[in-house]
């Protein structure tokens, strides 16, 4: 499922020369996967029940337009590709004239937090996932 959050750009998010700062992007990419999570009714709690948790490991960020003061931004959000311990959630950040502004790949790792290391995915985990994939 691809989900989209609205935002609309404020005067503290702007940088030096009147558009939206480069660190400001992972904030909306970020805000992005976690309505991601809630759409797909994956609970918060997911990984606290247990010894896992995930871990940004890559964010790969292309700037294709800047974004100013009022503009209205829609952060897509979707579940790109799965590994055996990783997933790739694919992103993009869109105009009000339906111009992209950015897209992004982040990859995330499954993270033992007692070993403080990767594992495979665990099949419940995969399970409910993998019908999520977007491609």
């Amino acid at each position: 499922m691809i989900t989209t959050m609205d935002i609309e750009v404020r005067s503290t998010e702007l940088d030096a020369l009147g558009h939206v700062n480069n660190a400001k992007y992972m904030e909306y990419l970020e805000w992005g996967r976690f309505e991601w999570v809630k759409a797909n009714g994956i609970p918060l709690d997911f990984f606290g029940k247990s010894r896992l948790s995930t871990v940004l490991v890559n964010v790969n960020i292309n700037f294709r337009h800047e974004a100013n003061l009022g503009d209205r931004l829609s952060v897509r959000t979707w579940l790109a590709e799965m590994g055996r311990s990783s997933f790739r959630i694919g992103q993009e950040i869109v105009n009000q004239r339906g111009e992209r502004i950015t897209d992004a790949t982040v990859t995330s790792v499954m993270f033992d937090t007692t070993t403080r290391s990767s594992v495979y995915i665990p099949d419940e985990i995969r399970h409910r996932l993998e019908p999520l994939v977007r491609g």
